[in-house]
């Protein structure tokens, strides 16, 4: 097998969390009086941390740094309180993992989601497969799509970048993998379209997610 590992995206690749942060996003802007978008707008939103979220979503005459760390602080707030209404593993999702954790394929996490959260997201939903580390946001650590967190996730498995498969389903994940000099591949049930996602390098389009073993040549 050619590929030994594989780095998830987590929102809108093995979760589907738009309508929880939508509807978190949506409080604060009505709460301040701006106007909200609906849940499908919030694709081209999120993917990017929360201060891009909040800067979007923004009518353009209110968006200075003020307004945007206050609004970024109450959507903090307001997704924490809401963060598991609506969010779900994808259809299929668990038939992958399944198949990848039998035949030894080790797994890894990595979001723009803050670090917290993308653990908590783990732990709550994913918690019978085990990933070799899961990483979101940090401080010390540029968001995607600097490779930076993909490589540190190669040094600690002590795998080359190009046995790695990187899923993800924008173009942000795209430019993370060929950054990182991994194998990307677009997961088209997420976010994004597959047009962006091949235009930002995709070497490979899957309608779902048991679609990833034939790939690694598992029979799921």
């Amino acid at each position: 097998m050619r590929f030994k590992a594989i780095i998830f995206d987590l929102d809108g690749t093995l979760l589907d969390t738009l309508e929880d942060l939508s509807n978190a996003a949506n409080r604060v802007l009505e709460r301040n009086g701006f106007p909200t978008h609906n849940t499908d707008a919030y694709r081209y939103m999120v993917g990017d941390g929360a201060v891009v979220l909040m800067r979007r979503a923004l009518p353009e005459d209110k968006r200075n740094d003020v307004t945007i760390l206050d609004c970024v602080r109450a959507f903090r707030e307001e997704y924490e309180r809401g963060w598991k209404i609506q969010t779900r593993p994808y259809d299929g999702v668990a038939e992958m993992l399944n198949a990848l954790a039998v035949h030894g394929v080790k797994m890894a996490v990595l979001s723009n989601k803050p670090d917290e959260f993308t653990r908590r997201c783990v732990t709550e939903y994913l918690s019978q497969w085990t990933f070799d580390l899961v990483l979101g946001q940090r401080d010390t650590v540029p968001l995607k799509p600097d490779p930076s967190g993909a490589t540190e996730i190669s040094r600690f498995l002590n795998i080359l970048p190009s046995q790695f498969v990187y899923l993800g389903d924008t173009a942000i994940d795209m430019k993370t993998a060929v950054a990182a000099g991994m194998y990307p591949v677009g997961a088209l049930w997420g976010f994004r379209s597959g047009q962006e996602l091949l235009e930002n390098g995709a070497r490979l389009l899957i309608k779902r997610p048991p679609e990833l073993l034939h790939l690694l040549d598992i029979v799921g």
